[in-house]
């Protein structure tokens, strides 16, 4: 009997980080090589990954949550101790694994994993989500097999551009032939333009209360809005009863995106990583409000797409109920535009990028013990 390749791949936290894991779990899995491959996943047990790993089909091992404290704190004195802890831990996983190969996508849970697959001579592969690399994958990248990237810009030793791996049904999307199922499937009315109006599985309490004091706006103009509120974000008037308006509807959760990007002429949303390779591989024309908070990246990751034409950016306390009738109406109207910007986008869109990186994980893997 064929001995199978164990493959053990790191990260969790939050979607972006998980989803592009088990993508390339899938692609491995997927790959035709002459050895069977088993996946298992490395997170922490405060993370997504405890709900969207199982639900995915995979074992899921957890180690502890090592944060590195941004001020000096007594959580700095600690720090060392934990670390060591949690690359004991992550040892011990890839020791009961038997890993051949060590798949990171970054985030908390990566840096152990790393350290303890150095010492057992266990080949590392390195994906990084955003432009601005995090620090688990700068640290890792030093002594990796290979490392990828979702976008040029990213700067990581040795990094090589392969896109952002992503889920079959969104990377093999034909919009136009989708587009009346989605419309039938949401309730939509096929005759309207639609906007798409999402701030992620969490929500974004500000995009969601300004697209709920526009709403006249976007009735007059006679568009169609599917606002995906994010869970317990439901949008509520003075009555406590969710907030009604024509062409108005409201889910606080869709289980399937690449229905609502099937549905859209337009798409209002953040610009976490996956969000924006995504619409670029589908080609969806965007308006981005990256989130306000943390380093920066969001914006980062959207600066190509919006360069290259496929999207526009407006910052957050930007994002009022006046910029949406002053630009996101004629935008949503303007036919025209929106087809230059699908174009625009599409010509950045990767498609591949899960099947990409099972073969540099085959590849480091050949090395392997």
């Amino acid at each position: 009997m064929t001995t199978p390749l164990n493959v053990v791949l790191a990260g969790g936290g939050t979607a972006g980080h998980i989803s592009p894991m088990l993508a390339i779990a899938r692609a491995l899995e997927e790959s035709g090589t002459d050895r069977p491959v088993h996946c298992t996943m490395v997170g922490t047990a405060s993370g997504m990954e405890t709900r969207l790993v199982p639900a995915a089909g995979y074992e899921l091992d957890t180690i502890d949550r090592v944060p590195l404290p941004r001020r000096p704190t007594m959580d700095l004195v600690r720090l060392p101790t934990r670390l060591r802890r949690a690359v004991a831990q992550a040892g011990a996983i890839l020791d009961r694994r038997r890993a051949d190969v060590v798949v990171g996508v970054g985030g908390y849970v990566s840096t152990p994993v790393y350290l303890a697959a150095a010492r057992r001579r266990v080949p590392v592969v390195i994906h990084e989500a955003n432009v601005r690399a995090g620090l688990a994958n700068r640290v890792g990248a030093r002594r990796a097999a290979a490392v990828a990237t979702a976008f040029p810009e990213t700067v990581l030793p040795g990094a090589r551009c392969v896109g952002m791996p992503m889920r079959r049904e969104i990377s093999t999307l034909d919009r136009a032939a989708a587009r009346a199922g989605a419309h039938e499937a949401l309730g939509l009315d096929p005759s309207c333009t639609t906007v798409v109006v999402t701030g992620g599985s969490s929500g974004a309490l500000t995009v969601n209360r300004t697209i709920a004091a526009a709403l006249p706006d976007l009735a007059a103009a006679g568009l169609q809005v599917l606002h995906l509120t994010g869970r317990g974000k439901q949008v509520l008037g003075p009555d406590g009863a969710p907030v009604a308006s024509p062409g108005y509807h409201q889910v606080e959760y869709l289980d399937g995106m690449e229905r609502a990007y099937a549905a859209a002429d337009l798409i209002v949303a953040r610009s976490g990583a996956g969000t924006v390779c995504e619409l670029a591989a589908v080609g969806l024309p965007a308006v981005f409000v990256p989130l306000p908070i943390g380093n920066g990246e969001q914006a980062l990751n959207a600066r190509g797409l919006v360069a290259a034409g496929g999207a526009v950016m407006v910052r957050d306390e930007a994002f009022t109920p006046e910029w949406v009738r002053r630009e996101l109406v004629p935008l949503a109207r303007d036919a025209g535009r929106l087809e230059q910007m699908s174009a625009a986008s599409a010509s950045l869109g990767v498609r591949d990028a899960d099947r990409t990186m099972a073969d540099l994980v085959l590849t480091a893997a050949g090395g392997a013990r």
